[in-house]
């Protein structure tokens, strides 16, 4: 699902809304999420998942067009785990 999509879909289940409130709705999701994240926390959706960041080493990698190693700085990254309702949603058949 692109974010058009979800647009479309939040639209279809809330008629009273316009779509500039759909659409002002979800930024404010999206900019809290990253804001969190950003600053080092997590963020938890009950039945959904939680979003957090890890921590990756400096390492070394290689160019894969000349094949010189190169050096990989570290960095954090974002992370999801899927919540209990996710994975059994997930794994029903």
């Amino acid at each position: 699902m692109i974010r058009s999509e979800l647009l479309q879909a939040l639209a279809k289940e809330s008629p009273g809304m316009r779509a500039e409130e759909i659409e002002r709705v979800v930024d404010v999701f999206f900019d809290e999420v990253g804001k969190r994240l950003a600053e080092g926390g997590r963020v938890e959706l009950r039945g959904f998942g939680a979003f957090s960041t890890r921590e990756r080493e400096a390492r070394k990698g290689r160019n894969p067009r000349t094949g010189d190693t190169v050096e990989v700085p570290g960095k954090r990254v974002p992370y999801f785990k899927p919540g209990k309702e996710m994975r059994q949603r997930l794994n029903t058949e």
